[in-house]
């Protein structure tokens, strides 16, 4: 059974195991090591993750498949009115290509919507070529380039995508 929840207080030690095998995974063909495990440290320390919890403008949400986390999402409300972005949105890849990727979106824009904002936006990586076709199978546009100094002699370069889901 698949459920999507909020992340609790008892969470984040596990989004952050969890977020680190997906990533040395997924990233490494995109990412050196090193930059692997910097943005691990700087966006996945169980401390920051517990912080953002009690954030009005931050959604943390687990996907559960019988009650083990596969997969996790989090959502900002921007500095645009009426803008959310996903900012993170990751699915173990044993469980690829199985919809739950689309079941996060859709929860994103239900937390879109709930937050009385009316259109979505994410980065991804420029080479990472499935997510970028999936978001887009989803509804998301590429509007843009979005490369981002991230600290530590790090860069994103990331395309900016969009969508207005219909209310």
């Amino acid at each position: 059974m698949i459920k999507i929840l909020p992340l609790t207080k008892t969470d984040p030690a596990m989004i952050s195991l969890l977020a680190r095998e997906i990533w040395f995974r997924h990233y490494c063909d995109m990412l050196s090591n090193a930059q692997i495990h910097y943005m691990l440290a700087q966006r996945y320390c169980p401390m920051l993750i517990q912080s953002q919890l009690t954030e009005k403008n931050i959604w943390w949400k687990k996907l559960l498949f019988d009650g083990t986390a596969i997969g996790f999402s989090c959502c900002t409300r921007t500095n645009m009115p009426h803008e959310l972005k996903i900012d993170k949105l990751y699915i173990h890849h044993d469980h690829h290509r199985k919809g739950y990727g689309k079941m996060l979106v859709d929860d994103a824009v239900k937390t879109m919507h709930q937050a009385g904002c009316n259109s979505l936006i994410l980065t991804v990586n420029k080479q990472n070529h499935a997510a970028i076709q999936a978001y887009q199978r989803y509804g998301f546009e590429i509007i843009g380039d979005s490369v981002v100094d991230i600290g530590g002699g790090f860069f994103m370069n990331d395309y900016l995508m969009s969508m207005t889901p219909c209310v």
